[in-house]
């Protein structure tokens, strides 16, 4: 657990460098594992290449250009399908509610059949430690996000963002028996923030500026060695949990 005396990142955000997976899928296209997130939202930046970002929504079947600079993000209950049209598609992630989404937050596409039960996906979506095994077990999960997401897809565009309530549904039930235990991630990051700066306000509207003599610096490392294989692409998250004060 981060010390005390660390703050956490601002928002109570998470920070990952993404390296969008290559992979041609089934349509041709090269790129990610559909997904969506139940309780938290994500943001882009775009650092290179040029790609697309496919979402399903309450706004129906959308698909977003991405080129260096752009910027984005999306709810929870988006799903998003990261495309990677030149093959170096490279993307620094925000992520809301850090700590959160790798809890579990998170829900593939996978087709209806896997999705209803509980111990089917969680086969599908656990990957082993080895990274040889891990790099063509996390093909094998985006392949099947896939196949569901094309269907899904399909159906968004014939009949609406209606078609997504069976997605809802069962990402609802998959999530819910851990949704209570998120609670400290949200509790310790973004409320504590907006708590302490509800605090900060007040005291300044006093004529108390004490919390300005506690200015400092602090840094945190991204992970050495290979790349992580992710949902959307290889990827290295910095280690908020392990930030330090630069003295």
């Amino acid at each position: 657990m981060r010390s005390p005396r660390v703050p956490g990142f601002p928002g109570g955000t998470a920070v990952s460098h993404l390296r969008v997976y290559d992979w041609p899928a089934a349509d041709g296209l090269a790129g990610g594992s559909p997904h969506l997130h139940t309780a938290s939202a994500e943001g882009y930046v775009v650092l290179r290449g040029e790609g697309s970002l496919e979402t399903l929504s309450g706004a129906g079947f959308q698909r977003t250009p991405l080129r260096p600079g752009s910027l984005l993000w999306f709810t929870p209950g988006t799903v998003h399908r990261l495309v990677n049209d030149s093959g170096d598609l490279e993307i620094l992630v925000v992520m809301q509610n850090a700590g959160l989404p790798e809890s579990g937050d998170a829900v593939l596409t996978y087709p209806e059949e896997v999705l209803a039960d509980p111990d089917a996906y969680r086969r599908a979506t656990v990957l082993p430690q080895a990274v040889t095994s891990a790099e063509q077990a996390a093909r094998k999960r985006r392949d099947l996000a896939v196949e569901g997401y094309l269907e899904l897809r399909a159906r968004v565009r014939q009949e609406g963002p209606g078609a997504l309530e069976g997605l809802y549904g069962a990402a609802t039930e998959l999530v819910g028996e851990k949704a209570a235990g998120w609670r400290h991630h949200v509790d310790q990051g973004p409320v504590h923030q907006a708590r302490t700066t509800v605090r900060h306000l007040e005291a300044l509207a006093e004529g108390d500026g004490k919390h300005l003599a506690e200015s400092a610096v602090y840094t945190a490392d991204s992970p050495s060695g290979p790349l992580r294989s992710g949902m959307c692409g290889h990827l290295r998250v910095w280690d908020l949990d392990g930030a330090r004060r630069a003295d």
